[in-house]
């Protein structure tokens, strides 16, 4: 099995100080603490490592024996293979290292720090709520009323989890501080106090508050104005300050995100700023150009219904786009809006009259190949095909 030099993972050489070994260790064990790499697995392996390297390297007969015989050597000196659940004589778990590292000082301010993170005020929950909005909303802005579950306080208890009367009493598992040690080898790891959940506080069971089961906390529906502003998309998300869940021990509600969704429309699709739209046109007017009537979005005057003049011009042909200035989306800051883009689509008049047929037919025999100017172009093309296939080249 491959062992670990302890000098490399300490970052020092062989020949370094009681002084230098102290700075290499509170160097690795601040980068390391689980505490502040949110309770990661490999954090919590490598500071095992570290707090190892170091117990061995800042005592003189550890070290001395390491430095002949290497891991061999320390095994049985109340390290990883000793039966005293410490360092042999050195600190006992992971705060006594930093009290003794790092100082008592630090070592109580991390404690008190630990233990109001446990018990003090914390902050409420994010949360999330999805809302389908018209295509005209986003395209004029709206306000509207949404209907949200968010966690509040207990009217019953006033958020003590307390039946009325009764009150929380201090946790004799963990003695209040809402985490328990237990031993892991040469190591102690400290976790959750099981008992009270990491409140430092419990209730008897016939304590608990019936409305809320002793959490302090229900879910409440609650009607909340939200302003949507003009040029919203698909995925916008809107943050509501301080309107999510209530927080713990007087801390602050959390935030409410709306994440907006926008409704397929049934005339227009949007493409960044810019909203397309699918227009007929008579083949007539399409031939001999003219204007048409395209729908489009505008303020609420309209009401929805309003209408632009698009110009057609003279042998217009389907797919053909014409792009309407301004008339599309504004952007969220309200500096400029996109176009209106209208696709031409010719149409073929169907049902004819007699004598209507009679004039179509006039016109064909009329018309020459500056009239059709894709029908020399596509038959050429299919002449030369055809001839390929004759000659075998196909």
């Amino acid at each position: 099995m491959a062992t670990t030099d302890y000098y490399e993972l300490l970052g020092v050489g062989r020949d370094a100080d009681a002084a230098a070994l102290k700075a290499a260790y509170r160097k690795k064990a601040m980068e390391h603490h689980p505490d502040r790499n949110g309770g990661c697995e490999d954090a919590m392996a490598k500071f095992k490592e570290i707090n190892q390297a170091y117990s061995v390297l800042s005592d003189p007969q550890k070290r001395a024996a390491y430095d002949r015989f290497g891991e061999a050597g320390v095994n049985g000196m109340g390290g990883m293979g000793g039966g005293g659940g410490g360092f042999g004589g050195g600190p006992q778990d992971i705060n006594d290292i930093f009290s003794q590292v790092f100082g008592d000082a630090f070592g109580d301010m991390f404690n008190r720090a630990q233990q109001t993170r446990r018990t003090g005020p914390q902050r409420g929950s994010d949360i999330r709520h999805d809302l389908e909005i018209a295509l005209e909303q986003a395209y004029r802005g709206a306000e509207v009323e949404i209907d949200v579950a968010t966690a509040a306080a207990c009217d019953t208890c006033s958020g003590s989890g307390a039946r009325p009367g009764t009150s929380p009493q201090t946790c004799s598992t963990c003695q209040g501080q809402g985490r328990v040690r237990t031993a892991n080898g040469f190591f102690q790891v400290e976790r959750t106090c099981p008992s009270c959940g990491g409140q430092g506080r419990r209730l008897a069971e016939a304590d608990v508050c019936a409305s809320c089961r002793g959490q302090g906390q229900v879910r409440k529906h609650r009607t909340l104005s939200l302003k949507i502003p003009a040029g919203v998309d698909d995925g916008s998300r809107i943050r509501l300050t301080g309107e999510g869940d209530v927080g713990r021990h007087g801390g602050p509600r959390g935030d409410l995100y709306v994440f907006l969704s926008v409704k397929p429309h049934d005339l227009f699709e949007r493409d960044g700023l810019d909203l397309l739209v699918q227009a007929p046109v008579p083949m007539a007017l399409a031939a001999l150009g003219g204007e048409i009537e395209a729908p489009c979005l505008a303020s609420e005057a309209c009401d929805g219904q309003c209408r632009t003049t698009v110009k057609v011009d003279v042998g217009s042909q389907t797919g053909k786009t014409v792009r309407v200035r301004g008339k599309g989306m504004p952007d969220l800051q309200g500096r400029r809006r996109g176009d209106l883009v209208v696709e031409l689509f010719v149409e073929t008049p169907t049902n004819l009259t007699a004598r209507q047929k009679e004039l179509m037919r006039e016109l064909s025999e009329t018309c020459g190949e500056k009239q059709q100017p894709r029908h020399a172009g596509f038959f050429k093309k299919a002449k030369t095909f055809w001839s390929g296939l004759t000659e075998g080249n196909v």
